[in-house]
């Protein structure tokens, strides 16, 4: 049952434009993004507005800024939208006799660790004969190997942190915090960093993608500021070594620390005030869009992502 007959007048397209809205800020992106027109795009956040009872998003400077209710709600209507989804897909479209559906993704560690065990167990359990093959993200969105159709899929983080492609569609799968990790016996006593002990103190980068800064040195950036490396690690579980026995810091999304910092001497703190969230993305283009076993894998990530929630 519905707590509102406002919320009889909302349809998909109005979510959509919710979720594009939230994501990219512009009206004017927006319409391009979905084919319509902006007068489109305003009616259906007029509609919203109506139904939920909030003005959801406001002028700001560049663009248009979420409420905090939008940025509540958020999450929830990514979910409907899976839901959604998830009823279209139905079963694995047939494959002819013996052959096994290979996709090729590029992805952070990010996604092998928290997606892809969950993803390939739903296969196993299904009998479904897939191969995921996992390349590791570079510095820019793969956009020719898409094309050409050596990449199925890109998987990257947001919102904002690639350069924006025209010709991509994208889903958002999740959102993440940040947080600290650090030897316990070098942990502030209040389990929080401030600012100035977080840059006084050197720091451990994981380099799960290869870019040669991250999150955490963009948003230092945006004030001037920046972080002494003591160090670089491949993985995120060989990051996580390097900080036994020292005062280093090493930052990671908590979906990340849940699964790799269970030992004793391994201490979680909060962050310095105003360090931003992130999101994980699913990126493919319009041939992937038209394959209907592409558009099935994709189905089957947004699946296992939302049992994670």
């Amino acid at each position: 049952m519905l707590n509102s007959n406002l919320l009889r007048k909302l349809d998909m397209q109005d979510l959509t434009v919710f979720v594009h809205v939230y994501e990219r800020g512009s009206v004017t992106e927006v319409s391009e993004s979905l084919c319509v027109s902006q007068s489109t795009v305003s009616y259906c956040l007029k509609k919203l507005r109506a139904g939920l009872e909030d003005e959801l998003f406001v002028p700001a400077r560049g663009g248009m800024r979420p409420t905090e209710k939008a940025t509540n709600i958020y999450p929830h209507i990514l979910r409907i939208l899976e839901c959604i989804n998830l009823c279209y897909a139905g079963t694995m479209p047939a494959l002819p006799c013996g052959e096994v559906a290979v996709f090729n993704v590029q992805a952070p560690e990010y996604f092998e660790l928290l997606i892809l065990p969950m993803l390939l167990a739903e296969f196993h359990g299904a009998g479904h004969p897939v191969t995921v093959n996992v390349e590791k993200f570079g510095q820019d969105v793969p956009v020719e190997e898409m094309s050409s159709g050596a990449i199925d899929l890109a998987i990257c983080f947001g919102p904002n942190y690639h350069r924006r492609h025209p010709g991509l569609k994208s889903q958002t799968l999740l959102q993440d915090d940040l947080v600290c990790v650090v030897d316990s016996s070098h942990a502030p006593t209040t389990r929080a960093f401030n600012m100035a002990e977080f840059l006084s103190r050197r720091h451990v980068y994981p380099t799960p993608w290869s870019t040669a800064t991250n999150m955490v040195d963009g948003w230092l950036a945006q004030q001037s500021l920046r972080r002494d490396i003591i160090a670089r690690a491949n993985t995120y579980s060989s990051a996580v070594r390097l900080l036994k026995g020292t005062n280093y810091i090493l930052t990671l999304p908590t979906r990340i620390v849940s699964q790799l910092c269970g030992e004793d001497w391994v201490a979680c703190c909060e962050p310095p005030s105003g360090i931003p969230s992130f999101t994980l993305n699913m990126l493919w283009n319009e041939r992937a869009d038209r394959d209907p076993v592409n558009t099935w894998f994709r189905d089957q990530i947004s699946k296992v992502t939302s049992s994670i929630f």
